[in-house]
């Protein structure tokens, strides 16, 4: 009885582990995506504030105006502003997978 058990636990963590991290990381990335949001959007207010078309050169020049603090990407990945043509990035970026919920990219 005490091996049916054990195999009965060992099946439900299989099945349980790769769901949890699989949450953990689409959980990260939808962090992410917002810090993105909120980059994206402190540019566009400097852009409106400063009444220009040059893009800030560095985190540093939307904080603490624009941003209270410089946003981190829970997955250990970097921030770079975005262009007149680009959004900003991270530099996880997407994995190559088919799967887009734990992309670190801003949705059009």
């Amino acid at each position: 009885e005490i091996m049916i058990v054990v195999l009965i636990i060992g099946i439900l963590l299989a099945i349980a582990i790769p769901n949890f991290v699989r949450a953990r990381n689409s959980s990260r990335a939808k962090a992410c995506q917002a810090n993105l949001k909120q980059i994206d959007s402190a540019t566009e207010q400097y852009l409106m504030d400063n009444r220009t078309t040059t893009y800030p050169t560095g985190m540093t020049s939307l904080s603490p105006d624009y941003l209270k603090s410089t946003p981190n990407c829970p997955s250990g990945g970097t921030y770079a502003l975005g262009t007149a043509t680009a959004n900003p990035t991270c530099t996880i970026n997407t994995n190559g997978s088919t799967d887009t919920s734990d992309d670190h990219v801003l949705a059009n």
